[in-house]
This record gives structure tokens, C-alpha cells and sequence, in this order.
């Protein structure tokens, strides 16, 4: 099974997350911040990746240390299940609409970070969380793995809609690009031989 535990503890956060990627999308997930959770708890459930976070952070300060925190231990634990990445997909591509929104989601499990986001979060903020915190968040999961992802917000006319949409989008992109391809179960997919 690809699983690991990692923790992460700052002045500022303390993180403890549990991961199995051969899972069944089941999750627990605690941040101190409802939104978040209600984010995580989706890309577990469509990733079918079981997921265990407690996230202790400076929420009284505001969000942005526990959510970045979260995604780079995230991004870590990606990894570290990876081991050396063999035999994996690597490229992953996924779109999910949510009632009038679409976006979709593109990631590289490359071993070189980039983070890209096309469109607009039309708010400042949804359930008190502040959305300039997405970009925060999936730039520390790619910076973290390290890969590339890709989000484009294609249209939407509700700010939680195309949130929702991009951590489902993302959910099934990692889900495609990590599953094992019996076509080279045993290989690293780049000529290089590693990644």
C-alpha cells in the first residue's frame, strides 16, 4: 500500500496528516477552518485517497498559515507515498462541473514544480474563508510534490461552486495521474529513468 504519516509543526501550525492512495476515499479531516474542511473532505471522497488531517494553526491571526501548511504537508505526503514514482500515470486530467460551474484541473507528477491558475474567484471570500487562500493552498502541493498543476476556472457565477469545482476537478486528476498503469507497472514514466 502506498500510505505514509507526516508532521509538520511551525511557531505558527501544528500538522499531522495520514494518507493512503490505495484507499477508498475515506477521510477525517479536522483544520479549525469548516470551509477547508469541507474542501478536503471532497478530494478525498473523489480521489478515492484516504485522508487523516489535524491541522492546529494561528486561525485567530487568520487562515493563511494552516492552509498552506496543510498543503505543503500534503503535497510532502504525495510523495513520500510515491516512494520513486514508479509505475504511476504521472499525467493526470480532470473536469467536474458543479451545477453552473466548470473548471478543470491538469497535473504533471514531474519532480518540477509549477503552479498555474487561469480565471477568476469572482469574491474576496465564501464561509469567511478568504479565496485568495486557493491559489496558496494548490501552490503548496505543487511546489511540494513537486509537480505542475494546472487549474482553469473555465465559467461560474457562484464563488463556493467553482472552489467546489476546482478541489473535485483536482481530486480527479491526481486520482488518473497516480493510478498504476499495468502497461509499465515496474518503470519510472520518464525517459530520464527518474523523476
Amino acid at each position: 500500500m502506498r500510505k505514509c504519516t507526516l508532521n509538520r509543526k511551525t511557531s505558527e501550525t501544528q500538522v499531522t496528516l495520514d494518507i493512503n492512495l490505495d484507499g477508498s476515499g475515506k477521510y477525517s479531516i479536522n483544520t479549525g477552518i469548516p470551509f477547508f474542511n469541507h474542501m478536503l473532505e471532497l478530494f478525498s471522497k473523489h480521489s478515492l485517497i484516504d485522508l487523516e488531517i489535524n491541522a492546529q494553526g494561528d486561525v485567530e491571526v487568520d487562515f493563511h498559515h494552516t492552509v498552506e501548511d496543510v498543503g505543503i504537508t500534503l503535497g510532502k505526503a504525495i510523495s513520500k507515498a510515491l516512494n520513486d514514482f514508479r509505475g504511476i500515470r504521472r499525467y493526470g486530467f480532470g473536469t467536474a462541473p458543479m451545477d453552473e460551474t466548470l473548471t478543470a484541473v491538469t497535473i504533471d507528477l514531474s519532480g518540477r514544480a509549477a503552479f498555474v491558475l487561469e480565471g477568476e474567484l469572482l469574491r474576496e471570500k465564501t464561509g469567511g474563508f478568504d479565496l485568495e487562500l486557493v491559489p496558496e493552498f494548490f501552490k503548496a502541493v505543487a511546489f511540494n510534490i513537486p509537480g505542475a498543476i494546472h487549474i482553469k476556472i473555465e465559467y461560474g457565477a457562484n464563488a463556493h461552486h467553482i472552489v467546489e469545482s476546482i478541489f473535485k476537478s483536482f481530486a480527479l486528476s491526481l486520482r488518473n495521474a497516480i493510478e498504476i498503469d499495468p502497461r509499465r507497472a515496474d518503470e519510472v514514466p520518464s525517459t530520464k529513468g527518474i523523476l
